[in-house]
C-alpha cells in the first residue's frame, strides 16, 4: 500500500487541524514587509504513462505541453536520478518564464546516506538545479519513514551546511517527531533560524504530519487524494485556510497534487485552482484543454 493510503477514505476525518499560535504570530510579524502573493500549483509527475488521457493526441513533448497547463511540477524525477546540468537547462528552455520547478533531492542523500557523507553529492545536485535559474522554485528533503528525531543532529548540520541561494523545503515523515513536541519545537525553531521551510503533507493515512506550522510565510502543501468524492470537499477547505492565511501575510503557496491513481490528479489540481482563483482574485493557469476536461 503507498505511503498514506487507507482502505476506506469515508472513514477519515479529513478536517484541517487549527493553525498553530505560532504560524499565526509569524504571519503577522511579515504581513507589511512583504506585498503579493506567488502561487504555484501543479502535479508531480509530467509523464504520459501516470497521466493518462491527459495530453491530447499527438503530443511528442510532455514537459513543453505540461508546461501551457500548470505554472509549477514538483519534480519527483530527481529523487531516483540526480539530474546533469545538461538536463536541468533543457528542461528549463522547454518552458515558460514564468514556469517554477520544486525539484526533490535524490535518495541517494536522503535515504539511502540518511544525510552521512553526502556533501559532494549535495553540492553536485544543487549545481545542476542552480541552473534552472529564476524557474527554480525550491528544493525539498523528504527524509526516510525511519529516520526519528534522535538523529536530530545530523539533520541540524545538513540543513547548516545546505548550499545558500538554494530555498529549501523539508518533510519528516517519522510518527515521533510530531508525538514529541521537544522534537517538533526543536526541528520547526531550526527551518524557522534558517529560513527553511516545514513540508505540510495531507494524506489519508498520516493527519499528524498536517502540523499546519509555517517556518516562513511559505506554505508548501503536498496533497494526496484518495480518488474519493471526499477529495473535492478537502481541496475547498484549503481554498479557506489558505484565504485566511494570506489575508494574515502568507506570501508563498506552493501546492502539488498526488493521487493514488495520479491520472485523475490534473483534473483535481484544475479544480483546485479554479477554486482558488475565484476565492483570492487571482489568475493562476490552469490546464484548458486535453482528454480530461
Amino acid at each position: 500500500m503507498k505511503f498514506g493510503q487507507v482502505e476506506n477514505p469515508a472513514n477519515v476525518d479529513f478536517t484541517l487541524p487549527a493553525t498553530p499560535a505560532a504560524t499565526m504570530e509569524l504571519l503577522r510579524k511579515k504581513k507589511k514587509s512583504q506585498k503579493g502573493l506567488q502561487v504555484c500549483v501543479g502535479c508531480a509527475k509530467w509523464n504520459k504513462q501516470d497521466l493518462k488521457g491527459f495530453y491530447p493526441r499527438g503530443i511528442k513533448d510532455e514537459l513543453a505541453y505540461y508546461a501551457t497547463q500548470f505554472n509549477s511540477i514538483e519534480l519527483n524525477a530527481t529523487f531516483y536520478h540526480s539530474p546533469t546540468k545538461e538536463q536541468v537547462e533543457k528542461w528549463r528552455e522547454k518552458t515558460p518564464p514564468d514556469f517554477k520547478f520544486f525539484p526533490k533531492i535524490p535518495q541517494t542523500i536522503s535515504h539511502y546516506g540518511r544525510l552521512l557523507h553526502t556533501k559532494e553529492r549535495v553540492i553536485e545536485f544543487c549545481d545542476a538545479i542552480a541552473l534552472f535559474e529564476e524557474k527554480l522554485g525550491m528544493a525539498f528533503l523528504q527524509m526516510h519513514d525511519h529516520f526519528k528525531p534522535k538523529d536530530f543532529d545530523r539533520l541540524k548540520s545538513f540543513l547548516e551546511d545546505f548550499p545558500a541561494g538554494i530555498p529549501l523545503a523539508v518533510e519528516v515523515r517519522n510518527e515521533e517527531w510530531f508525538a514529541n513536541k521537544e522534537a517538533s519545537d526543536s526541528f520547526f525553531q531550526q527551518l524557522e533560524r534558517l529560513q527553511q521551510v516545514a513540508v505540510l503533507v495531507d494524506t489519508a493515512g498520516r493527519r499528524d504530519m498536517l502540523h499546519m506550522r509555517l517556518t516562513k510565510p511559505t506554505a508548501f502543501i503536498r496533497f494526496v487524494g484518495a480518488n474519493h468524492a471526499s477529495d473535492y470537499s478537502r481541496m475547498d477547505e484549503w481554498v479557506e485556510r489558505i484565504y485566511h492565511w494570506h489575508k494574515e501575510g502568507l506570501k508563498g503557496l506552493y501546492f502539488f497534487v498526488h493521487q493514488n491513481v495520479e491520472v485523475e490528479s490534473p483534473l483535481l489540481a484544475a479544480y483546485f485552482i479554479d477554486r482558488l482563483n475565484e476565492r483570492l482574485g487571482l489568475s493562476v493557469r490552469k490546464p484548458y484543454k486535453s482528454g480530461l476536461f
